[in-house]
């Protein structure tokens, strides 16, 4: 399959860095580029949401659906009672009830990426659904009988916990990614899984799987770990995670990752997520490299995930906030949503009765450590009040300057500033 400017979706998949391994290359691109074909990729449910590290997965799974291919959407509510074998120790088991409320959310939050309709629409499917049935003595028969132990001890994450110990809960968890491919090629004619690399092993093992069980062939392939050039975590911040919940992780905050993201790591992030042609992503790069102060690869990844994964509306709201916490917009045209998520990114200083001079609160937000500092700022003409130069410290706030009743935005100099909140 060929885009409009005859590039196939392998070749596409290639420069974006997206596939990393694959079982076999040669035929990968054969069904890849021939016809329709139907695959399908999974998410655990650790946690109440997904965070930024899944959308490698869940916008590979986009590009596929787009290039004409057929999506199956895997929720575990059963490997999600299990969890993949850590390097570090033993997981802890979540009850079945937390998991399944877990599931029911993600699969929500799946739902926006992909398309239900047409000859390629996805299906979101969960591995309960055959495995729950499923009694032990069946499951040992027909799926554990054809999985050598030698080759599950080898796997490096195995190998590595033998000396701390492993469950064979945690060992089994193989078993159970791979049947879901078999019973996937089975009931839906699956004829590809993709992951992360860190998923090869469990991968491959399924493919095998669906060969020793007499269907397939079956295919398979992987795409790279995202690291970040500093060493740190891709998807980490001081306040943890970056969740693709708007209750978890607000618009703004979302908005705020992409856009800081370091000029050694941009291009590659766009590569990754963006759905911008490979001559506009070079076009962007070139036009970063000769104006790297204006930050404009990080602006456009910023806006165009942040539109993805939340909406326009919350990416005007996050740019508009941006702007106008710096003096180059209106505050009154950010809802109390973004001004909240906007401000609590500083410190939120809360403030319960009346409202002290404004002096003083510039010492209390932490924008200066002294009364006579505070008095020094304001007669340099550095601070400012909801984007307002304040000429008198002893100055008494009124209510009306209230943004939405209840907050204010201080400023000392340009780049420097703190949120109030008159708490009921």
């Amino acid at each position: 399959m060929r885009d409009n400017f005859g590039v196939t979706l392998v070749d596409d998949l290639l420069w974006r860095g997206l596939i990393q391994d694959s079982t076999d290359p040669d035929e990968l691109r054969k069904k890849l580029d021939g016809g329709s074909l139907t695959f399908y990729v999974g998410f655990d449910p650790t946690a109440a949401s997904l965070h930024v590290g899944h959308l490698m997965q869940v916008l590979t799974a986009r590009r596929l659906q787009l290039a004409g291919h057929r999506p199956l959407l895997l929720v575990g509510g059963a490997t999600g009672q299990i969890g993949d074998p850590r390097e570090s120790s033993e997981r802890s088991l979540n009850p079945p009830e937390v998991v399944q409320g877990w599931v029911e959310r993600i699969r929500t939050q799946l739902s926006p990426f992909v398309t239900y309709t047409g000859d390629n629409a996805a299906t979101l499917v969960n591995n309960l659904d055959w495995t729950g049935p499923t009694s032990v003595i069946d499951f040992l028969r027909d799926v554990g009988k054809h999985f050598p132990v030698n080759k599950m001890l080898a796997r490096d994450v195995v190998r590595n916990r033998l000396e701390s110990g492993i469950s064979f809960t945690e060992f089994s968890y193989q078993l159970l990614q791979s049947n879901d491919f078999y019973q996937l090629h089975v009931q839906h004619g699956c004829e590809l899984q993709f992951g992360g690399s860190d998923q090869w092993g469990n991968i491959t093992a399924g493919v095998d799987f669906v060969r020793r069980r007499g269907a397939g062939p079956v295919h398979a392939f992987v795409t790279p770990l995202v690291l970040k050039a500093d060493g740190t975590k891709f998807g980490k911040t001081e306040g943890g995670a970056v969740w693709l919940d708007p209750a978890m992780t607000s618009p703004y905050s979302f908005y705020q990752f992409w856009i800081n993201s370091d000029d050694r790591d941009v291009d590659q992030y766009l590569r990754f997520f963006s759905f911008k042609s490979r001559e506009e992503l070079e076009e962007l790069a070139k036009a970063t490299a000769e104006r790297p102060q204006a930050r404009l690869a990080q602006r456009a990844l910023a806006e165009e995930l942040t539109t993805l994964v939340h909406s326009a509306e919350d990416a005007r709201q996050a740019v508009a906030a941006s702007q106008a916490l710096f003096g180059r917009g209106s505050l009154d045209e950010l809802s109390a949503e973004t001004l909240r998520s906007a401000l609590s990114e500083t410190g939120l200083l809360e403030v319960r009765g009346e409202l002290p001079a404004v002096g003083a609160l510039l010492k209390e937000a932490g924008l200066v450590a002294s009364a006579n500092e505070a008095r020094r700022t304001i007669s340099e003409g550095g601070a400012y009040l909801n984007n307002e130069r304040i000429t008198d410290g002893e100055a008494v706030i009124p209510r009306s300057a209230l943004l939405h009743g209840r907050f204010l935005v201080l400023r000392r100099g340009k780049r420097t500033f703190a949120g109030v909140d008159l708490v009921p």
